[in-house]
């Protein structure tokens, strides 16, 4: 086995090739995914004119379960046979990148799981029982508490309606980016990408599905170019996000399986925090 390292990664690619090659902790060939499932959900809260739809890949190794987001219309169910009782090793190594990051989430969340994913501890946040409405809410102050006092503009990075609220209660304007596009509740257009995008922005707030999309590599890269805070709320990648504490990440809000949307009594969130000021 290679020395085990914990430095922070500069990438996912660079993660993910430390895992692989156990140089993050046990070998990953000894590990096997006992159950591989599909999270498909749609969400309306009550009230809402609009909703949207989810897809999750779930990757079970012992006791830990890995998630990774997926495009919802597609169908899957033959990607489930590939990740069935398949050496985590391998499917670090899959072809597509939804799988691989689900099998390290798995992997990491077994090597270190929460409230310790990274060697520090997290502080330990309990969304209330409620309805859909009411829980969104709760969580999405929580992930906005995260960002520093000073801030006044964020760019968002994965539009979730209650995220922008608890933004606008704050008084911080925002920048919404989503691939889906489309408006907000208030009629803001979404970017679908940053291409003309104003530089403006002092902080940024990222969904853990860019790391499924192949997306959050650059913005941490011009989260630590900038000297931007970056805070991330993750349910893709709850366990590899803390890995980039101190490497261009400010903040995470970890949500392993299951999550606050899927059940509704109480939900647990772990908060890690970067030793960067910012």
């Amino acid at each position: 086995m290679s020395p085990v390292q914990t430095t922070a990664p500069y990438s996912v690619a660079e993660l993910l090739a430390r895992a692989t090659d156990g140089r993050l902790g046990p070998d990953p060939a000894t590990l096997t995914i006992s159950n591989a499932f599909l999270t498909r959900y749609d969400t309306r809260h009550r009230g809402s004119r609009s909703g949207y739809r989810n897809a999750v890949l779930g990757l079970r190794t012992g006791a830990s379960v890995g998630s990774c987001s997926i495009e919802p219309t597609a169908d899957n169910d033959e990607l489930l046979d590939d990740c069935v009782g398949v050496r985590v090793a391998d499917l670090l190594r899959h072809s597509l990148l939804p799988v691989r990051i689900a099998a390290l989430d798995a992997y990491l969340m077994h090597l270190r799981p929460h409230p310790a994913a990274v060697g520090t501890m997290a502080r330990a946040v309990t969304i209330e029982p409620g309805d859909s409405l009411a829980k969104s809410r709760q969580r999405a102050r929580a992930v906005v508490a995260l960002l520093p006092e000073r801030t006044r503009r964020v760019l968002v990075v994965g539009v979730v309606g209650s995220l922008l609220a608890a933004l606008r209660e704050r008084g911080i304007t925002y920048i919404p980016c989503d691939f889906a596009g489309g408006t907000t509740e208030w009629g803001e257009p979404v970017r679908r990408d940053l291409d003309g995008v104003a530089r403006d922005y002092d902080a940024m707030l990222v969904t853990g599905m860019t790391l499924g999309n192949g997306s959050f590599d650059d913005l941490v890269a011009e989260a630590r170019d900038r000297s931007l805070p970056l805070v991330a709320y993750a349910q893709s990648g709850s366990a590899v996000l803390p890995w980039f504490l101190d490497a261009g990440v400010y903040a995470v809000s970890a949500e392993p399986y299951p999550f606050f949307s899927l059940d509704g009594g109480p939900s647990t969130l772990f908060h890690y925090r970067s030793g960067v000021d910012a």
